[in-house]
């Protein structure tokens, strides 16, 4: 399949930023999904020492992707302890 792609590359050279994307959009897509798999606290991968891991973040614990204006380091935890 590689060997088709690198033909067609170099039979239409206007392909190749069409592949440059696509390959980026794809990694991405895969690294995000990866991210989300082992650094969301909604996943649970070991049941046994942690079976809820979602009760064990603090208020300053920022687990979203991007934060546009909160401080996380400034919160305080407003509700009861689990």
């Amino acid at each position: 399949m590689l060997r088709q792609i690198v033909g067609q590359a170099k039979k239409h050279p206007s392909l190749i930023p069409l592949f440059v994307f696509i390959g980026a959009g794809g990694t991405g897509a895969a690294l995000y999904v990866l991210r989300l798999a082992l650094f969301n606290p909604d996943v649970s991968w070991d049941r046994k020492n942690n079976p809820e891991p979602w009760n064990k973040l603090g208020p300053n614990d920022q687990y979203k992707f991007y934060s546009v204006n909160v401080d996380y380091s400034k919160l305080k935890k407003e509700g009861p302890d689990f």
